[in-house]
């Protein structure tokens, strides 16, 4: 089989395409025939970072078809189409022709959602139904702020928390403002022209997407407000709004086949989709990075075996 590896930290460069065996499911683990795969943020940020040993392979959103099982599955059935993030955050290696993981960290695709969609669900949606109802617990009527509404987790949780029953605000630039207000949000305010955090007050929610922002947001904090950081290097903000009287926390998103199913549900009731900005074939790895590293794509990058 094809497989996207990579023999040293760096650029897109680095990333190659290289035969490999394919893998064999170990116990209570399935065989995935990937059908799509997502490209994430995180998959560059560990490009570049490492996972403390090369070679390696990035990627961990998959949607596909079930092509063998280890022992003692019993929750799937050769041929069944699922979707996951099996593994995260150690390798998984998705960006690849098949991919073995532990069949719980897999559910059931939704059979109105394309493979290339369901690729883009799982990260992103994990982390957006994590952050704000997992770990904030957004209840209707409270007012969340979603910088970046228009990227990948952004998109996904305006959907969330719309059909939490929050009012929901957003941030993103004035040529995507009719996209995100047709996701749900109530208002939509472009960070380059308005200055978000002395303009918007009395939010319940702020679930942290970019990487920096959270100090210049802390103001538009209701007093015992929620943060939710999803970026390492928003840590220390963070513990000094706790520190503040706020609630606060750095989240890291997991795999759960609860929360799949969830987001499965979500999509069949027709309350959650997933936009597909671009894809790419396998072998431009490379420059679906590269596109994503411009910080301009509009929902979900996908790359296709």
């Amino acid at each position: 089989m094809r497989k996207v590896m990579q023999r040293s930290l760096g650029g897109p460069g680095v990333l190659e395409v290289v035969e490999a065996d394919v893998p064999e499911p170990g116990w209570a683990e399935v065989l995935v025939e990937v059908k799509a795969a997502g490209v994430n943020p995180v998959d560059w940020k560990v490009r570049g970072g490492g996972l403390g040993y090369l070679p390696f392979s990035v990627g961990w959103d998959v949607s596909g078809v079930v092509r063998a099982l280890g022992a003692g599955v019993t929750r799937f059935k050769v041929g069944d189409e699922v979707f996951g993030m099996p593994r995260f955050p150690i390798e998984a290696g998705a960006y690849a022709d098949f991919v073995t993981g532990p069949s719980r960290q897999f559910a059931l695709k939704p059979s109105g959602l394309s493979h290339v969609q369901a690729a883009g669900l799982s990260l992103a949606g994990l982390t957006a139904w994590q952050a704000l109802v997992s770990t904030a617990g957004l209840e209707a009527d409270q007012r969340v702020l979603i910088p970046a509404g228009a990227g990948g987790v952004g998109h996904l949780a305006v959907q969330i928390a719309k059909c939490r029953g929050a009012y929901v605000m957003a941030t993103a630039s004035t040529a995507k403002h009719e996209f995100v207000r047709g996701l749900g949000a109530d208002e939509v305010f472009d960070y380059r022209s308005v200055d978000v955090g002395s303009h918007v007050s009395g939010v319940d929610v702020l679930l942290a997407t970019v990487a920096g922002q959270l100090e210049e947001l802390a103001g538009t904090l209701t007093p015992g407000g929620w943060v939710i950081a999803l970026n390492g290097g928003d840590v220390k903000a963070a513990q000094h709004l706790s520190e503040a009287g706020f609630h606060s926390a750095f989240m890291l998103v997991e795999p759960d086949r609860a929360d799949l199913e969830t987001l499965a549900a979500l999509v069949r009731s027709g309350s959650l989709t997933v936009h597909v900005d671009k894809v790419f074939p396998l072998e431009q790895a490379a420059e679906a990075h590269r596109f994503g590293e411009t910080g301009r794509s509009t929902g979900k990058i996908i790359l296709v075996p």
